[in-house]
């Protein structure tokens, strides 16, 4: 690098043709790939920004290179290697020439010849563009200019540079205003470092060798050419520059002098004084005044503020018989001045004014303080130690110890120029006084200095110094006593032309001079406001209200407001100033009887500031109304006097003022913004502080002197009334923002600038205020009885610009996003507007519309967003309690306009289309969105829209190995980055489009997921979000996503990256310690802070603390008295304690928030992973050890003793969701041949314990979970009922998630369906005693006696749930128990219910639940809660009472009489119509079907006859009939049903069926024909038959059908044990039974499996309906054997000629 720079100059060294060649041969190139970002420019306009921003890229390099040398006045923190580097390389460009280049390119760089240059070429576009173009010339001068300022800074030049740096300096020139620019103002300052020695005197170790490289100390022959450089008579083009100079080496010899170390320079340091005195004739300090402290940058450079006031410092200091003969010499000057005025002639012209520049100099350099550095404290030494050592000056450490010798000399020329000061000085003086009293301790310091100036006795006032507290208020006194004499009455105070009585221009001007230090002093310090108010003798604010009655002019009115608005900062003050202003009447609210005219200022406005042209007094009343606002507003001003409230302020401010302040002329064109910016801020401030209230809404009256009057609303609610409706408030506003982007749209400076944008930033504010209270402030209106109209201001915001004629106010408002890099502030309130109409999904396509119309306009406002989005200088607020620097705040504004911009996106983007995500993200608006085609910035003319930014954020680092940066430094921007992704990916229409987009041209997936997990905890849910859209739009075409998530390198231990990802989350949670407060009531606070939360865009509740803030202030604002003031600073400090406490506890709130949605976004994951891999993807051995391995570090974690509990109900569900996959991975996935096991050994005992072998020639299959082991499972088992037992007694919706899990895996020991070969029943009974103990009975066993382990805890927990809590919860447990109590051999767990009363509770709640179950009967039933809670109830009850032990426990817990209570009876007879409809119905689907068989299940235990014979013997004769007639007609219902399920009927229903349609693997028609035989296994225990001619039928038929059945049965059970033998079409035609669609895409194992899960289901239905048709050949034969038994044994035929066995006809067809 260093031979490259040193052998040929760098690009920007090369001027004119070589300008132009690059822009016309190698520009292009660079223009036509960057033009994407430079939407409206050519190629070759670009490549003019491009070229210009490589030469700032270069200057900055340099400077940066140079500032991280090792010196003497600044460091950088770097280490010694890098800054030994740095030091080495400048080195040799400086030695190459480095000065002489840097001078000669500022010389030559000059922005009208470029322009020049450009524009005979076409190189310069739009207003923009040229104005881009002159900030990259203006900032490569700057920059070049800081690289030699920063040299000199930490290492002086050496003669020939510093002899060409004052070369170079002999030419400047000032500006037009009279300053210099912001180069030539580098190069001065670095030529000043270069003659400071003050350096010297700081001691440090470095000292002597500092010394060596100080070519001033060791270097004669520099000394000797300076000297005599500066000594030379040829004056420079600027004098005041030329003397300046001259000063600054003057003092540099008179420094060297003082050096013991250096003895050779004598003969030049002897002509300081000499040197010194050339610089004041030549007017140094008001050169210095004038060109260098009212530079505009002078205030923004620290070690400028630090060198200048070194200069003048050293000045005083060193040279102490200077500054007395500059006295001298003014005291002279004054008495001629006053003898020619005793004379009458005119004051000679000639005389000096040095000492008076010097003071004004010392008053300008110390009255700004963007720094804090408060080095005006060593101008104030205090002649005693205070209390309080943070008010001592710069001597700190030591209370008491003695100020260095220089802070006594600086503090001894304060005093000594107040004793005795002439006339001329005063006001001189004054203004010194002023910047000296600016900072906090200064302030103080000025304070007691002017309280200790004045006398000790009121009497002997005239004995007193004229600069003190004493001689100004009593003087001020005097004049109010004097002015209020001429006053003749009320009617003249404010005249056209009031008169100056006794009062002279000087003395104004005195007055305004000490009415600033007054100001200054008490804006600074409190201490010092309160003792000023409250001086018995001064009073100075009941005097400036006096004098403000007087006739006295606008200016000194403005002064005096000035001073009333400083003392208003202080709550206690500005109580009594409210009042006060009432009463004088500054502003007239109460009109006196008989007054002919209006008095106050309304008419100093209207008369007097109008005529003028110049409005000062307007201002400073506004001025004065905002900070009273801001301190303490009083709740019934004005009462007593008139209708108390601030109306009458808030109409003159609205209607005097602003409406009007347009049509006004200006005499200084910049103060009419100064008047917008001042009333705009109080409408603001009313505006914030305003919440509506319901009493706001109802009219109020007041008692005034007889009669009722309406009493004033609050000025928010007026304001609110206007803003919602189309007044002139609103439509100057909105005219505001329009003439404002206008304004910024030329690009070029005008007066009053800075004014015009915080005038619009008011603007927007209002707005923006409006938007969020309108919801509320209208929902109280419609409840009130107030008759006013408004409409939603996002209403308003659609009308009729009448400038334009157009609907234009939202498009002028977004066009400010266009200058969010040169109005950050703008921009951020424009799009925070934008973000808050854009929730309203109304307007959404009104907006598109608005922002499509113009081609031109809709380019420029995508580019306004794109920039916004792009760009860098963007930083996060960790805490936004803490004071930031004005740079950083800039960052900040830049972060939040992002935030806002994002926050649009997603809320657009779940409207409906068109919306506005859609037109900024780059989607088709005029086509269907679908078919967008999504392409980089610049490819086929694709625009750079919103989409390509938030990417290029998001990819910036991803290159690295850190990953994301914007994850690190900005987590919320990344979080809502991801955020807008996962949307379009989630949605249907835009999913398409964006996924092939992501994955083709940018390879976002991969690229983020290669750096997952984040550091940042709790903030890579959106990622994983995005991710599981990704996996849902089929993860089968990209596994590289699967791959990285689940790979495990079991060599390396390398853990999966979805277990990283949970490693990531913190499950504790820091709680903020409690409050300890010593003047507020913690459980008053809490309240306070319960009710400053709100809800965000999250939902997430959160403490406003800007709210909790002013609530809290306004309170100590409302205390009053001594002791209040006193301890006002104590109480500020326990704000600021509350404030972070509130702070902390957001924090947690959000950092909680956060950690259940990322856990949540993982549980999305892995179950997406889990459900939509393809098998192939994830074998069945991996998965189940993927599982296992996640729910065993869930529950690690959530088992910690310090997880917090707040994420437990997300965990529950990822375990409940992991179970469910185990459980469904073991079960059904891996199932192996049925021909490899022998002929009565089951292959699931085989799978469990893992003893199946595959034969020979077959495919090895994992078998079940013997991938992870009975121990694993076990483990899993103690983990949830640990987990379970970790609730407690609350948290019973985690528990239903646990008790899901659970009974999910218990279903893993409960033997699966097997294939009923119908050979079970050959084994003896000695065989099926002895044999073996399955898998399944040994893990249930097991199950069983881990539950025993964790005793009655368990018990009660799941018991306590099974009887009490949510319904959901309620149903779960009782399922989970009836499952236990089924596996429980040994009763301990029905003997714990039963001793614990939980059976009978549940027993005695039937009764309980009667009436409920009865209400659902309602041909409106309400939820169906009661219901399912009841057949879970019952379930477990039947299961209880299956077991000889759980049925006596039922039987004395006396569940009989408790059902009997039920009447199933009662029900089937009083539901007549019901059942009648039922048996009746001629529909033939399978839910009616098995609707049928339930409902003559019931009937048939029913309606038995001996029930029938009891109910009859305990009713009367009438009853009995009609329950016998009830009875008779569902008997022949039934009946009825035999002849529609037997013979042509059921055949007829059967061919009507589509066996192509399947219900849980099997098909329609084997359902509804098992459907049709059920319901005959209930009839046949009726009783008078009447026909037995039916019963022959069913026997025949079912004796037919049991073959048949048969037959298929046992080709079924062949086909399984010979599946891979089965032809390709029946096994497709198998697996389509389960699976309908894809069948051909999985592999042939699959298919083979699905086709042996297809035939099992075969197997066992034809079992079934073997099973209903020997029982109904049972039934048949029993009927027809009990008929014959009655006809053979007990029947006397009446006829015996016709017997049954003399019959031939009968014995044939029998």
């Amino acid at each position: 690098m260093s031979c490259s720079i040193n052998t040929r100059p760098p690009l920007w060294a090369y001027r004119g043709t070589r300008t132009l060649f690059f822009v016309v041969s190698r520009g292009p190139f660079s223009g036509e790939h960057q033009q994407p970002h430079f939407p409206g420019l050519t190629r070759g306009l670009v490549a003019v920004l491009l070229y210009w921003d490589g030469k700032r890229c270069i200057a900055n390099s340099l400077r940066t290179l140079i500032q991280s040398r090792k010196g003497k006045t600044f460091t950088l923190d770097l280490s010694p290697e890098v800054e030994s580097m740095t030091t080495k390389f400048t080195d040799d460009l400086m030695d190459s020439g480095l000065t002489q280049k840097i001078l000669t390119l500022v010389s030559q760089i000059d922005v009208n010849n470029e322009f020049d240059k450009l524009q005979k070429e076409r190189g310069l576009g739009n207003e923009k563009h040229r104005k881009e173009v002159s900030d990259l010339i203006k900032e490569s001068r700057q920059s070049l200019a800081e690289s030699l300022f920063s040299w000199a800074c930490q290492t002086p030049l050496n003669k020939d540079d510093t002899l060409l740096l004052i070369g170079y300096l002999e030419k400047i020139s000032v500006e037009a205003d009279g300053t210099l620019d912001s180069v030539n103002l580098y190069l001065l300052m670095a030529l000043l470092y270069c003659f400071d020695v003050g350096f010297l005197e700081q001691g440090t170790e470095d000292r002597d060798e500092l010394m060596q490289q100080t070519p001033l100390l060791t270097e004669r022959q520099y000394v000797a050419a300076i000297h005599q450089r500066l000594q030379d008579s040829q004056p420079w083009k600027l004098s005041g520059l030329q003397a300046t100079v001259r000063l600054a080496w003057a003092l540099a010899l008179r420094g060297v002098s003082q050096l013991t170390e250096v003895t050779a320079l004598a003969e030049f340091t002897e002509a300081d004084e000499i040197l010194a005195e050339m610089a004041i004739g030549g007017n140094t300090f008001l050169f210095l005044t004038d060109a260098v402290v009212g530079a505009d940058i002078f205030s923004q450079e620290e070690f400028f503020i630090r060198r200048i006031h070194t200069l003048v410092t050293d000045f005083l200091t060193r040279m102490p018989m200077k500054v007395k003969q500059l006295r001298n010499r003014a005291e002279e000057d004054a008495r001629l001045i006053h003898m020619s005025l005793q004379m009458g002639n005119e004051p000679p012209t000639s005389l000096r004014r040095d000492l008076e520049h010097v003071l004004l100099l010392i008053g300008e350099l110390y009255r700004k303080d963007p720094f804090h550095l408060e080095l005006a404290l060593e101008f104030w030494c205090p002649t005693e130690p205070l209390h309080n050592t943070n008010l001592m000056g710069s001597y700190l450490g030591v209370a008491h110890q003695r100020p260095p010798q220089r802070q006594v000399l600086l503090s001894k020329f304060v005093r000594q120029m107040s004793d005795l000061l002439p006339p001329t000085m005063y006001i001189p003086y004054l203004k010194m006084l002023q910047g000296l009293a600016s900072g906090p301790q200064c302030a103080h310091y000025c304070f007691s200095f002017l309280k200790a100036n004045g006398s000790s006795h009121a009497e002997n006032l005239q004995a007193g110094s004229p600069v003190s507290w004493d001689h100004f208020f009593h003087s001020l006194m005097l004049y109010h006593e004097h002015l209020r004499r001429d006053i003749p009455s009320t009617d003249l105070i404010h005249q056209r032309h009031p008169p100056l009585r006794g009062i002279t221009q000087r003395e104004m001007d005195g007055l305004v001079a000490f009415l600033q230090v007054t100001t200054t002093v008490i804006e600074w310090s409190e201490s010092a406001r309160l003792a000023l108010c409250e001086h018995a003798q001064w009073t100075p604010v009941i005097v400036m209200l006096g004098l403000l009655q007087c006739s006295i002019p606008p200016v000194l009115k403005a002064e005096l407001l000035k001073t009333l608005t400083a003392f208003g900062k202080s709550p206690e003050i500005a109580a009594s100033l409210w009042q006060s202003l009432e009463h004088t009447q500054i502003l007239q609210t109460v009109r006196p009887t008989g007054q002919r005219q209006a008095a106050g200022i309304e008419v100093e406005l209207n008369e007097i500031e109008s005529r003028a042209e110049e409005y000062p007094l307007t201002r400073a009343f506004c001025t004065l109304i905002g900070t009273l606002v801001e301190s303490y507003f009083p709740a019934n001003l004005g009462a007593g006097l008139r209708v108390p409230g601030f109306e009458p302020y808030l109409q003159f401010l609205r209607d005097t003022v602003f409406l009007r302040f347009r049509t006004r002329a200006y005499r200084r064109p910049a103060e009419k913004w100064e008047v917008a910016e001042a009333v705009l801020d109080v409408f603001y401030k009313l505006l914030r502080d305003y919440e509506p209230q319901p009493e706001d809404f109802v009219e109020q009256y007041v008692e005034m002197q007889g009669e009722e009057k309406a009493a004033y609303k609050p000025p928010g609610f007026s304001l609110m009334h206007h803003l919602l409706n189309e007044s002139p408030m609103l439509e100057l506003c909105l005219s505001l923002l329009e003439e404002g982007v206008i304004q910024l749209d030329t690009y070029a400076p005008f007066p009053g600038k800075k004014h015009l944008e915080k005038a619009v930033s008011c603007c927007f504010m209002l707005l923006n205020l409006t938007l969020q209270k309108e919801n509320l402030f209208m929902d109280l209106l419609r409840e009130s009885h107030l008759s006013l109209i408004v409409t939603p201001l996002e209403q308003l915001l659609q009308g009729i610009n009448p400038r334009s004629k157009k609907a234009d106010h939202v498009v002028n408002i977004a066009r400010y996003l266009y200058h969010g890099t040169s109005n950050p502030e703008l921009a951020f309130e424009s799009a925070k507007i934008l973000c808050s109409i854009s929730s309203n999904a109304n307007i959404q396509a009104k907006i598109v519309g608005d922002f499509t119309q113009d081609s031109k306009v809709s380019q420029k406002l995508m580019a306004g967003f794109v920039e916004c989005l792009d760009s860098e200088d963007s930083e996060e607020v960790a805490n936004p309690l803490e004071e930031i620097e004005e740079e950083t705040k800039r960052s900040t504004v830049h972060h939040e306009t992002k935030i806002h911009i994002l926050n649009l996106l997603i809320t657009s983007l779940e409207m409906k289309q068109p919306n506005l995500a859609l037109y900024l993200l780059g989607f088709e608006l005029k086509k269907p969105v679908s078919t967008t085609n999504l392409q980089d910035s610049g490819v086929l003319g694709f625009p750079r829209t919103c989409l390509h930014s938030i990417l290029d954020i998001l990819k910036k680092g991803t290159d690295g190995r850190t990953g994301p940066v914007a994850v690190v430094e900005s987590p919320h921007l990344a979080e809502l980055c991801y955020q807008v992704i996962y949307q379009l990916c989630a949605c249907a229409d835009t999913s398409g489009p964006t996924m092939r987009y992501l994955r083709t041209s940018q390879d976002f997936l991969v690229t983020q997921l290669h750096h997952l997990p984040f550091s940042v905890k709790g903030k890579s849910k959106a990622i994983q979000k995005v991710l599981y859209a990704d996996a849902e739009s089929g993860m089968e075409d990209d596994n590289r996503n699967v791959n990285a998530f689940l790979h495990f390198d079991t060599s390396s231990k390398v853990r999966r990256k979805i277990l990283s990802i949970l490693d990531s989350i913190n499950f504790t949670q820091e709680i903020p310690e409690p409050l300890q407060l010593d003047f507020f009531d913690r459980i008053s606070i809490e309240q306070v802070i319960t009710n400053c939360e709100h809800k965000d865009r999250n939902s997430q509740t959160v403490c406003n603390v800007k709210l909790l803030r002013r609530v809290l202030v306004a309170e100590i604002n409302s205390l009053q008295g001594l002791a209040a003031i006193g301890q006002r600073p104590l109480l500020l400090e326990e704000i600021n304690t509350i404030l972070q406490y509130a702070v902390e506890r957001n924090n947690m709130f959000q950092c909680l928030h956060a950690k259940r949605h990322v856990l949540d976004s993982w549980r999305q994951l892995v179950e997406v992973i889990l459900t939509a891999c393809p098998q192939d993807l994830i074998p069945a051995e991996q998965r189940q050890l993927i599982i296992r391995d996640l729910l065993q570090d869930l529950h690690d974690k959530i088992l910690d003793d310090e997880a917090t509990k707040d994420l437990m109900a997300v965990v529950a569900g990822a375990v409940f969701t992991l179970t469910v996959h185990l459980s469904h991975c073991i079960r059904t996935e891996q199932k192996q041949p049925m021909s490899a096991l022998g002929a009565n050994t089951s292959q699931y005992v085989l799978l469990l314990d893992g003893s199946f072998t595959a034969p020979p020639g077959t495919d090895t299959l994992s078998a079940g979970f013997a991938s992870i082991g009975d121990s694993s499972l076990h483990m899993i088992l103690r983990k949830l009922l640990e987990f379970i037992l970790k609730t407690g007694g609350g948290l019973q919706r985690v528990r239903t998630h646990l008790y899901g899990a659970l009974l999910y895996y218990l279903q893993i020991a409960q033997r699966p369906d097997e294939p009923d070969t119908l050979e079970a029943a050959n084994k003896t009974m000695w065989e099926r005693l002895t044999a073996p103990e399955d898998v399944f009975s040994k893990l249930q066993r097991d199950n069983l006696a881990i539950f025993e382990t964790y005793g009655a805890a368990l018990m009660e927990v799941i018991c306590r749930d099974s009887c009490d809590g949510r319904e959901i919860g309620r149903m779960l447990a009782l399922a989970l128990l009836d499952r236990i109590v089924c596996v429980d051999k040994q009763q301990r767990w029905l003997l714990y219910l039963c001793n614990s009363g939980y059976l009978q509770a549940l027993v005695d709640s039937l009764v309980q639940e009667d009436v409920i179950l009865q209400n659902l009967l309602n041909p409106q039933p309400p939820l169906l809660k009661a219901l399912l809670i009841y057949e879970s109830k019952m379930a477990f009850l039947t299961r209880v009472a299956k077991s000889q032990p759980g049925a006596l426990e039922l039987l004395r817990a006396g569940v009989l009489l408790r059902l009997a209570q039920c009447q199933i009876l009662q029900f089937l007879i009083a539901h007549s119509d019901t059942i009648h409809a039922i048996l009746r119905t001629k529909e033939g689907s399978l839910g009616s079907l098995q609707e049928l068989a339930l409902l003559t299940g019931i009937i048939s235990k029913a309606a038995l006859p001996e029930v029938i014979s009891d109910l009859a013997s305990a009713l009367n004769e009438g009853p009995m009939i009609e329950l016998h007639g009830h009875v008779g007609r569902l008997q022949r219902l039934c009946l009825s049903l035999l002849n529609r399920f037997g013979g042509s009927d059921k055949l007829r229903q059967l061919t009507l069926q589509d066996d192509g349609s399947h219900v849980d693997g099997v098909s329609k028609k084997d359902d509804m024909e098992l459907a049709m035989q059920q319901p005959q296994t209930s009839l046949f225990p009726s009783w008078r038959l009447p026909s037995l001619g039916i019963v022959l039928s069913l026997l025949k038929q079912c004796s037919s059908d049991f073959f048949t059945y048969y037959d298929i049965h046992r080709q079924s059970v062949s086909k399984l044990q010979n599946v891979e033998q089965l032809p390709p079409d029946e096994i497709k035609e198998l697996c389509q039974s389960e699976t309908p669609v894809g069948v051909d895409k999985i592999s042939t194992t699959q298919k083979y499996l699905l086709a042996r899960r297809r035939l099992v289901k075969l197997i066992n239905s034809r079992a079934k309906l073997l099973s209903i048709c020997c029982y109904i050949i049972e039934t048949c034969l029993f009927i027809l054997w009990r008929h014959l038994e009655y006809y053979l044994l007990q029947c006397t035929p009446s006829d015996s000629q016709d017997t049954l066995f003399s019959s031939r006809r009968f014995q044939g067809k029998f």
